[in-house]
């Protein structure tokens, strides 16, 4: 196949190509061209900004594309809208963020979502929000033709993030080490090699619809997820239990 990832040079889009690469696939990669380092030095890299610079990609095809980096729904409907009658299938990265209620029931895909902002723009104030109208964005656009994974907390090298980085550091640094909460409380995680073939094999398939992507496919609690990290560091670290 021929695949464009808008995106592709970090985390999730970072693996997502390798894996596409592994597989044999033509991968274009379309970016701002910041990077001081070329992961994938094989591939096309078309620069441009998704607010606003696409031209770069007008006037070419593809059979699918994968969006790792849509936040705002306006700056989607602009590559969506160009896109269309260009690619086959679109595959759009969400989030469970864009759930209204993680409380401690199950949540499925029909769960209820947070509302879409009209009059902001702010990702750090309403992610949740703006990826639920991101994601309309694309199932308009490519209506039977759009895949939308909602992944939980992701995981695993290159993380930019310091969201699960810190428990492994922390711990391995030793002593004593605040922990939020109770052991037995559940948590959901998924490592980004993992997401990342999994979302190439549905591109593969062509396959449609929304899709909550996160694991393990058990109980995981906040206890075994640090003392997992214990374990593999060798860390005499001592938990401190305390209210969240």
């Amino acid at each position: 196949m021929e695949i464009l990832f808008l995106g592709g040079t970090n985390f999730l889009g970072r693996h997502a190509v390798g894996v596409a690469l592994e597989r044999g696939h033509d991968v274009t990669l379309f970016h701002r061209g910041s990077r001081s380092d070329d992961p994938f030095p094989e591939t096309q890299h078309l620069h441009g900004d998704r607010d606003g610079g696409l031209a770069v990609l007008q006037g070419r095809t593809w059979d699918a594309v994968v969006d790792t980096s849509g936040y705002v729904p306006r700056v989607v409907r602009q590559s969506v809208e160009l896109l269309a009658d260009a690619v086959e299938h679109y595959t759009f990265v969400s989030t469970c963020s864009v759930y209204s209620d993680l409380g401690s029931e199950r949540v499925a895909e029909d769960g209820k979502l947070h509302e879409a902002p009209s009059d902001s723009e702010d990702v750090s104030e309403h992610y949740g929000g703006l990826k639920v109208g991101c994601e309309r964005v694309v199932e308009e656009g490519f209506a039977g033709r759009a895949f939308i994974p909602r992944p939980g907390l992701i995981v695993g090298p290159y993380d930019p993030t310091d969201r699960f980085t810190y428990w492994v550091r922390r711990i391995a640094d030793g002593g004593r080490v605040l922990a939020p909460g109770s052991p037995d409380a559940e948590t959901e995680l998924i490592d980004a090699r993992d997401l990342a073939t999994w979302m190439l094999d549905m591109v593969e398939r062509r396959a449609t619809g929304i899709y909550n992507a996160v694991g393990p496919n058990r109980v995981l609690t906040m206890g075994e997820m640090i003392e997992t990290c214990r374990t593999a560091a060798g860390s005499d670290a001592e938990l401190v239990w305390v209210d969240e």
